[in-house]
């Protein structure tokens, strides 16, 4: 029976790049919804970017731009990121949106007709010099429990401790660096304990997984506790209606972009029944998947406020565990924070999207991203069994029938390959997708040993043998096709190739087990190659020079200390230089290696980190300017022999080139 489901993902936060540690709950998500449609179900797939709160005003205060241009540029990054990993939402939001101020307002106003929206004074810590209240995170002091220094305000990363923002010993704010004051505020509180009955009985239906279940009882023994979902200006988001200068609190809003993202679509694509799906009595499948550190919030207050608002809840949360890289916390400050795009920028999606299929196995245990577990077992799997298999056969199907596959199939290896296709199903639809990838692989251990047996390399070389060759070759093909069906949910990029070079449909899950007898296919085109040491040492060094560059704090306007005397500035030759030759630099992301003519003193090579800017061709012959008597440097790649001068802003990296009458060699004056 088909099956109507709408996915969604948590929702990352607008104020930093998409990492590693985000690309597991996607692709999860993505593989899951994939599998969904392939067996025959209708999916909508949503997310958005979680885009209001203190962290998103002060970050783009910081840059000088407003909140709307700073969430505007992470969408389109986030954006690129998730297509580029092959993760394809039906509809990718923001919750600063119409469609999320209207929802939003419109459950507040359901709860506090409800009677369940209380208004009391609460005591906060308050910046006076910055003019604001300051979340728990921008408070900063020493633990009270093991005196470690510059823990925030919530709890200590060193010992664990929670406590609360007064308890901190010398506190210190991290918006201004002044001690913070109690100040009192009306704030908005939803009664969270009026909703205990329902939440248990919700938490009863097996909605969430059963080792997140004792977790959560934990909240009802300790008593429910009113839910403060109110904030005080100055603050970017969504007022809260009849309450100038009160704000929805960021974890209000947030979940609520999962409707409003729906309605969204819903109002491009005239087949999706907003109202039909949100219902109390839908018969639709509404599912979350969702980190383990914000389960709280999806199973105790969402649900809740859905509940008390006239609104259908969740039929599963479904949560996971944290990445490590190399068995450690992925950590800015020591190169182990790796970017979505740092990956792609020196590896491919596909096999980071294989690696995370074979580790993820429903549960909420942590993973960790081994990246010599990485090479092993997408060179292992990928390229030495599945590719193997066509890179084996199809050549002698091209080469010595025409590329036409014959009739004649060894029905019990095919029968092999598809005894398991219930199991992998099943696991699929478990969201157990180790299992499934396990299964398929020892499916295509089974395909590579008959290839072995059989030796159709030995029987090409018996023209009387033509049949046996063939038969051979359209069994381990079409073997080939179940298990790229199997695979196909992790891996859709490549199942696409499969489908071009075969000349089939888009694979559904009824494909499996149908003849491919008479099919005509196409030449074989390597379709994975191995992953290679270099490829990940490069990726590595790349995080470790994007940490280093963080690290290095901005400056502020020129102190004293900063001003140089026009002695020293004398010093700095500037010379007009002619860009002779430009290389891309293998292994840097940033670089290009640029042989400059600087006239009367020769040659110089420099590497200028403006690949992001230019291509080659752009920069070949074009006037720069260069500090011609700096100091050579010696990188990695090579030794730099000066520095060439280019402007850079939030658009964009700039050389700075002379008009065209200048030469080679002249000064800059």
């Amino acid at each position: 029976m088909s099956r109507t489901l709408f996915v969604t993902s948590a929702l990352p936060y607008a104020n930093g790049p998409i990492h590693l540690g985000h690309m597991v709950e996607h692709v999860q998500s993505d593989t899951w919804v994939r599998y969904q449609r392939m067996a025959g179900h209708r999916v909508i797939y949503c997310c958005a970017d979680d885009a209001h709160g203190s962290g998103i005003m002060l970050k783009a205060e910081a840059e000088g731009i407003t909140p709307e241009e700073l969430i505007g540029r992470f969408k389109n990054e986030h954006l690129r990121d998730f297509v580029d990993f092959g993760v394809e939402y039906d509809n990718y939001h923001s919750t600063h949106s119409d469609e999320n101020a209207e929802l939003a307002a419109l459950i507040f106003n359901r709860l506090q007709d409800a009677g369940l929206i209380d208004a009391r004074d609460v005591e906060q810590a308050y910046d006076a010099k910055r003019g604001m209240f300051l979340p728990d995170r921008f408070i900063k002091g020493t633990c009270p429990s093991c005196k470690t220094p510059d823990q925030y305000g919530d709890n200590c990363e060193a010992c664990g401790a929670t406590y609360r923002p007064t308890d901190l010993i010398d506190p210190v704010s991290v918006v201004s660096g002044e001690t913070p004051v109690q100040k009192s505020s009306e704030h908005f509180f939803f009664r969270l304990p009026t909703m205990e009955t329902y939440l248990r009985e919700f938490l009863d239906s097996g909605v969430v997984q059963d080792s997140v279940a004792p977790k959560l009882a934990e909240w009802f023994k300790a008593g429910l506790k009113d839910w403060d979902i109110s904030r005080d200006a100055p603050y970017f988001g969504f007022e809260i209606p009849g309450a100038p200068g009160k704000y929805f609190y960021v974890w209000v809003d947030a979940p609520v972009g999962y409707m409003a993202s729906l309605k969204h679509l819903a109002a491009r694509d005239p087949e999706i029944d907003f109202d039909a799906i949100w219902s109390k009595d839908s018969e639709a499948e509404v599912y979350h998947f969702i980190g383990k550190d914000i389960i709280y919030f999806h199973a105790l207050f969402w649900p809740a406020m859905l509940e008390a608002a006239g609104f259908r809840s969740p039929t599963g949360v479904f949560a996971h565990g944290m990445i490590t890289l190399n068995g450690e916390k992925m950590s800015k400050s020591r190169g182990t924070f790796i970017t979505a795009r740092t990956w792609l920028d020196h590896l491919p999606a596909e096999p980071l999207r294989y690696f995370y299929a074979s580790r993820i196995t429903g549960s909420i245990e942590d993973m960790d991203l081994g990246l010599q577990d990485f090479m092993q077992i997408v060179n292992a799997d990928l390229v030495g069994k599945y590719v193997n298999i066509a890179s084996r056969t199809a050549n002698f199907i091209t080469k010595r029938f025409g590329g036409v596959l014959g009739d004649a199939v060894d029905q019990a290896v095919l029968e092999r390959v598809t005894a398991v296709a219930d199991d992998i199903a099943a696991a699929y639809d478990a969201r157990n997708f180790a299992k499934a990838t396990r299964l398929a692989m020892a499916a295509a251990d089974a395909v590579n040993a008959y290839i072995a047996e059989q030796q159709p390399w030995v029987i090409a070389k018996d023209p009387e043998r033509g049949a046996d060759l063939q038969r051979v070759c359209t069994t381990a093909l079409t073997a080939f096709r179940d298990l790229t069906v199997y695979l196909k949910p992790v891996l859709p990029t490549m199942a696409a190739k499969v489908e071009a070079f075969l000349n089939l449909s888009p694979l559904q899950w009824s494909a499996l087990g149908q003849p491919l007898h008479g099919q005509s296919i196409n030449k074989f085109k390597p379709l994975m190659t191995r992953i290679e040491e270099k490829q990940v040492t490069a990726m590595q060094d790349a995080a470790k020079e994007m940490a280093a560059a963080a690290k290095t704090p901005a400056k502020a306007a020129p102190t004293q200390d900063d001003v140089i005397g026009i002695d020293d500035f004398m010093k700095v030759d500037l010379r007009v230089a002619r860009v002779a030759d430009v290389q891309p630099v293998e292994g840097a992301d940033k670089l290009l290696q640029l042989t400059l003519d600087v006239g009367e003193l020769g040659t110089r090579n420099v590497f200028a980190g403006i690949k992001s800017a230019y291509e080659p061709e752009q920069l070949k012959d074009k006037l720069v300017v260069v500090v011609a008597n700096l100091a050579p440097r010696k990188m990695r790649f090579g030794v730099s022999e000066g520095m060439v001068i280019a402007a850079g802003n939030d658009q964009g990296i700039y050389v700075i080139s002379p008009d065209s009458g200048a030469t080679p060699g002249s000064r800059v004056k």
